[in-house]
């Protein structure tokens, strides 16, 4: 989807709330993207080999297709925020089952509403990114569409690429951390970030001279 198709959100979401079905198709259908990249972070390790992350997204989206008159907002980033707590609610509700069927009780290892803070300060990792690809200042229209724009890049690039960059940049995490979870040197880790930096940059700059 090219920059020109992006710059609709606020216009796809007042006609999928008047009830234009097909808005809201293509609506839902951008957030792909968006969703996948913090569905790296949300989805524990323990049940990624039983739900990918795709998995979780496209339950999210079906959800979110069936409840959508209960969305009750009228601009992109409060649609945006009630399908990051959607894609919460079903991360949690996942390995909550999993450890269940352990005999562990989940909500004590990371209550609900822990998980909802860690989506949101992902979230706002993310967001800050657009700003740090040299974007101006834009309406929140706009932005929702960049932040769109930069998760459909991210997920385009090779694994070992967008899982850097998902570490550092949504994730939050230190190089001697990614290190470690990616089986490397700090300074390898740190040399692998910068090339996906590097080629996630000309991906964003052929999209926004589309």
């Amino acid at each position: 989807m090219n920059k020109s198709q992006q710059r609709q959100a606020t216009r796809l979401l007042r006609l999928a709330q008047s009830g234009d079905a097909a808005s809201l198709d293509t609506l839902l259908a951008s957030y792909i993207g968006y969703l996948k990249v913090l569905s790296h972070s949300q989805l524990d390790p323990r049940i990624r080999v039983r739900l990918s992350a795709s998995d979780l997204v496209q339950e999210s989206l079906l959800e979110a297709h069936r409840d959508f008159t209960k969305f009750v907002g009228t601009t992109p980033a409060e649609f945006t925020g009630w399908l990051r707590k959607i894609l919460v609610h079903n991360a949690a509700r996942a390995v909550e089952t999993h450890l269940l069927a352990e005999k562990r009780d989940f909500r004590r290892e990371r209550p609900f509403e822990l998980l909802h803070k860690a989506a949101d300060e992902s979230h706002d990792r993310l967001s800050s990114m657009t700003a740090a690809h040299g974007r101006g200042p834009a309406s929140e229209a706009e932005h929702q569409d960049d932040l769109t724009l930069l998760s459909d890049a991210i997920e385009q690039l090779p694994e070992e690429y967008r899982e850097v960059i998902v570490l550092r940049h949504v994730e939050g995490l230190k190089f001697t951390d990614i290190a470690a979870r990616m089986d490397r040197t700090a300074g390898a880790a740190r040399m692998l970030w910068m090339r996906a930096i590097e080629k996630l940059r000309e991906a964003m700059s052929d999209v926004t001279h589309e």
